[in-house]
């Protein structure tokens, strides 16, 4: 099909796949688990291959040491580069250089913490470390894992051989699902195949995008891959923009802020990825803001939706079980105003009480909208309860400057479907 030829067929089948999603209900896999975004550790962007045994325990005390653990943060999962060889019947074992009393006897220790325990593998032939994959593997590992009482499943794409997406990663589900644990299933195709299009009847969740990196940079380019694709997440199944780097890199506070407050608000998994054993202090106040974890864990599911992007703010608007939420964020470079309107941006209209949630306070009832100014890369969380709701269907306008011709465009969108 040619490029000008899937540009008519996409809103048709979009259309199309999005009335199927609501007569059928359908929020991802029915397995037991990932009604509420799952929250945790995962070693890939502080360690990357340097892990043993001794930092996943030590990480597992941590979790405990810090309370982490009571407000959610449950998960402990190791990334690549655990895995040894496979065994003469094609089993996979761990390293026994750097893991050398095995994954069951970390799963076990978690367990006894009150965690829960998650692997990595690869859904090709070797890991992207180049590690044994599980591709033509997938009956045996999921055996493999369910006997040592995984409870995450992080499944990569390196190495595939080419086959397509759909077909590697329903493999690996059924395989799952026939050991008949309960094993979080986190598809990481990084976006390649439209994986919200597919995936929510093959996995928990779905990255929407290539790897994170510890920079602002970073964060704004995978935050924008996010604008159309909010509505295909819910309660078993979740868009993942890719683990946290709160606590990595050079990111500022409010910037750390911004990223853990945008995560939290559209859903996705609340993985910490900095090093637990020695946090900083600004970071681990950051990742405890328990009003925050509970928009990302409310559980009517919903994301919040862009309302209004330019080039030097957005404004992010949610529905939750008791209010509304709204993300007010400065992508410039110094402090702006920028006013939340009740009747644009979240189709209000009435009195209105506010709460900001990284201030832990209220700030009184207003009636039209509601202006802060927002520090440079900060973001103003806002509780919103009272008033009613206007219509149900909306459009709303992005702005957004393109850098390679140099003008502002506006792109009308629908808030049921998509792009007009």
């Amino acid at each position: 099909m040619s490029m000008g030829s899937s540009k008519f067929f996409l809103p048709v089948f979009v259309t199309l796949f999005c009335v199927i999603y609501v007569i059928n209900g359908i929020y991802g896999l029915n397995n037991g688990v990932g009604r509420t975004p799952p929250m945790g550790w995962n070693s890939w962007n502080r360690f990357h291959c340097r892990i043993d045994e001794n930092l996943i325990k030590q990480t597992a005390d941590a979790l405990i040491k810090y309370g982490l653990d009571k407000i959610g943060y449950k998960y402990l999962n190791i990334d690549d580069c655990w895995e040894g060889e496979r065994d003469e019947q094609g089993y996979i074992h761990a390293s026994n250089i750097t893991f050398p009393s095995g994954i069951k006897a970390l799963a076990d220790y978690a367990h006894s913490k009150g965690l829960l325990f998650g692997i990595y593998s690869d859904a090709g032939y070797l890991t992207c470390a180049r590690r044994p994959g599980s591709l033509g593997y997938e009956d045996k590992d999921a055996m493999t894992f369910a006997s040592w009482e995984i409870d995450y499943l992080k499944y990569d794409n390196c190495n595939n051989g080419g086959i397509p997406e759909q077909q590697r990663y329903k493999t690996m589900r059924d395989a799952l699902n026939a050991t008949g644990r309960h094993i979080f299933y986190s598809i990481c195709e990084w976006g390649r195949s439209a994986p919200h299009l597919w995936a929510a009847s093959v996995g928990n969740s779905w990255r929407t995008t290539g790897d994170i990196g510890p920079t602002w940079s970073s964060i704004l380019n995978i935050l924008r891959r996010q604008h159309q694709i909010t509505k295909y997440a819910g309660p078993g199944g979740w868009n993942d923009p890719d683990m946290l780097q709160v606590g990595n890199g050079d990111l500022t506070i409010d910037e750390q802020k911004s990223h853990f407050s945008l995560w939290a608000a559209l859903k996705s998994p609340l993985l910490l990825g900095f090093d637990i054993r020695n946090p900083p202090h600004n970071t681990l106040e950051i990742v405890k803001n328990t009003e925050i974890i509970a928009i990302n864990q409310d559980p009517l599911g919903k994301s919040v939706n862009i309302a209004q992007s330019t080039k030097y703010f957005d404004i992010w608007t949610g529905e939750l079980s008791d209010g509304h939420v709204a993300l007010l964020l400065n992508k410039a470079e110094s402090p702006i105003t920028i006013k939340l309107n009740f009747a644009t941006h979240l189709r209000l209209q009435g009195k209105i009480s506010i709460r900001d949630l990284w201030e832990h306070e209220e700030k009184g009832v207003y009636v039209n909208g509601y202006s802060r100014e927002v520090p440079k890369h900060g973001i103003i969380v806002l509780k919103l309860t009272g008033g009613t709701k206007i219509s149900e269907n909306y459009d709303f306008i992005v702005q957004y400057h393109d850098y390679d011709n140099g003008y502002l465009i506006d792109e009308f969108y629908d808030g049921a479907f998509g792009r007009i």
